[in-house]
């Protein structure tokens, strides 16, 4: 028996073989390499700010020492970070953590809360968008 000639159920064989990966080939060309998923909208936490001036409150003492926080990365174009602050609220300082936000409109700019002394009383006056 020559050992160069195929069987006839080997040369079927590798035919069925071929023709399949073929097949994968040609589909595999028209889908792309990878595999897309589309990620999770990021989740921003807004803490509602009043419209209008902001408002002023006499004190009856400093905030703690500001809470070093970590910037993250904007969940999208046009967020501005607004940086951690106390807020003077119900008698006593709570800490409101920064968050990314959007202005209310275009060229909106963000004005921190800030503590000022005005005859010798501390006033505490929130922050607003301008």
């Amino acid at each position: 028996m020559n050992t160069n000639t195929l069987t006839e159920n080997t040369r079927s064989s590798l035919l069925r073989a071929a023709a399949g990966a073929a097949a994968i080939a040609s589909v595999l060309a028209l889908t792309p390499g990878c595999v897309v998923r589309e990620a999770p909208a990021p989740v921003v936490y807004e803490q509602a700010v009043p419209p209008g001036p902001p408002a002023e409150v006499v004190v009856d003492e400093a905030p703690p020492a500001p809470i070093y926080e970590t910037v993250g990365i904007a969940p999208g174009p046009g967020f501005v970070w607004i940086g951690g602050y106390y807020h003077w609220y119900g008698g006593r300082w709570q800490w409101y953590r920064g968050r990314y936000a959007r202005p209310p409109h275009p060229g909106a700019a963000w004005i921190g809360a800030r503590y000022e002394f005005r005859g010798g009383r501390r006033v505490y006056i929130r922050g607003y968008w301008r």
